[in-house]
């Protein structure tokens, strides 16, 4: 499935839920599919968990 395919689908899915569930359906469906996101990707092998939980660099002047 192409992204464009997959972005057209996520949009009709926040359109609806704004539409019929108002602003607060529209945040939930929005930050669910960000979960979502991240999990597939994690699930696929794309993600490690230690890109969350790495510290950074401190090379501030």
């Amino acid at each position: 499935m192409s992204m464009a395919v997959v972005g057209l689908i996520a949009g009709m899915a926040l359109g609806f839920a704004g539409y019929f569930g108002g602003f607060g359906a529209f945040v939930l469906v929005a930050a669910l599919g960000a979960v979502g996101f991240v999990v597939g990707r994690f699930l696929e092998g794309d993600m490690d968990l230690s890109d969350f939980f790495r510290p950074r660099d401190d090379r501030r002047r």
